[in-house]
């Protein structure tokens, strides 16, 4: 299922369950500023069953992917992905690359069902990978979970974040997807929250280039390539490709393509708060009162984010609003509102004269 196939004002292409925010790792980056212990008020089992129930409301073969945190911090993940999968969603997982995540263990989740499995790469050393993940050792156990998984014929993504420290490593990275036999890369350019507030983002200019280079290792690779909290990679390979606004508007940019935060994106967090995304954290719901599938199609939150209409400043005033929008979670985090300007965009359009986002950044 592809996300253009998708009525995103029905059901997210994405439902993320964040199960839990513990895990062994301190990442920079880390979104959650996870710690090693459980939240008290996680979501239960019977809770957590609860809610795939409901995402089934959705409609048959909705993807779910359950998130952490490190989601094997807790004792039930695989009667959770078994319950999941007799419901008929497709149940995915992000495990942390510590000690808990072995061949055993990845065998019975193939074994299981699960449909995929994303492991974090963000850098092509072990050097560069630990000292991002602040975890010496974690580089090496996750390339040989990654190759665990593809012994047992369990399907790999990679993500990898970007930001000013990890911008060099993507060549060496691009590699090891490739090595790894991987069918999807996914680029997460950095959205100020948790530890990585203290992070360096890149430049706009610098990220136009990085998504260039991204449309060029898309159309090279063996594998997928997506990005996420970057939706002007859509309109970057949009103008690599020489479409015109009048050319593409009858087929890419008259209609809505990928996903941002709300649209086509859900996040259930560990206490069972409904986020248009893990990266926009304004809730607008709780699954311990209310129906996710209401919240989600009814939701006044929900429904403003996927109006590009509603946009304002340099996005409001965008040719490509349609197919791109910038990244709502980043917008949020640098202003409040989640319908400003995504100040990581270079591009300025055609007679715009307006405010452009101010925000220093690195190169």
């Amino acid at each position: 299922m592809r996300p253009a196939d998708v009525d995103t004002s029905r059901r997210p292409f994405v439902l993320i369950w964040e199960v839990t925010q513990a895990c062994e790792l301190a990442c920079k980056h880390c979104r959650a500023e996870a710690t090693p212990c459980r939240h008290p008020d996680e979501l239960t089992t019977e809770e957590g069953k609860r809610l795939l129930d409901d995402a089934r409301r959705f409609g048959s073969g909705q993807l779910v992917v359950l998130s952490g945190g490190d989601p094997l911090y807790r004792t039930d993940t695989l009667e959770l992905v078994e319950y999941g999968i007799e419901k008929g969603l497709r149940m995915t997982m992000t495990p942390s690359g510590t000690a808990s995540l072995t061949e055993a263990h990845i065998r019975t989740l193939a074994e299981t069902g699960l449909r995929r499995i994303a492991l974090s790469i963000d850098g092509g050393s072990a050097a560069s990978h630990d000292g991002f993940r602040n975890e010496r050792g974690s580089f090496e156990r996750t390339l040989t979970a990654a190759r665990a998984a593809r012994r047992a014929d369990l399907p790999l993504q990679i993500n990898t974040t970007v930001c000013a420290e990890t911008v060099d490593q993507l060549p060496a990275v691009r590699d090891l997807v490739s090595e790894l036999d991987a069918v999807l890369w996914s680029v997460f350019f950095l959205v100020p929250i948790g530890r990585g507030r203290v992070l360096d983002p890149l430049s706009p200019a610098r990220a136009e280039r990085v998504m260039e280079w991204l449309v060029d290792v898309a159309s090279a690779a063996s594998f997928g390539v997506k990005t996420t909290e970057a939706p002007h990679y859509r309109r970057v390979a949009l103008q690599r490709r020489r479409l015109s606004t009048a050319e593409s508007s009858a087929d890419s940019i008259g209609r809505r393509t990928g996903i941002t935060a709300g649209d086509g994106f859900a996040f259930v967090s560990h206490t069972g708060e409904v986020y248009p995304s893990g990266f926009l954290p304004a809730a607008a719901g709780n699954v311990r009162n209310e129906s996710l599938v209401d919240v989600y199609r009814r939701g006044d939150r929900f429904q403003r984010l996927r109006d590009p209409d509603a946009l304002t400043g340099k996005c409001g005033s965008c040719e490509f609003s349609h197919v791109c929008g910038g990244s709502r979670s980043r917008a949020f985090a640098y202003t409040g509102d989640a319908l400003a300007s995504d100040p990581l965009c270079a591009y300025v359009p055609d007679g715009y004269d307006g405010p452009l986002p101010e925000q220093t950044f690195s190169t």
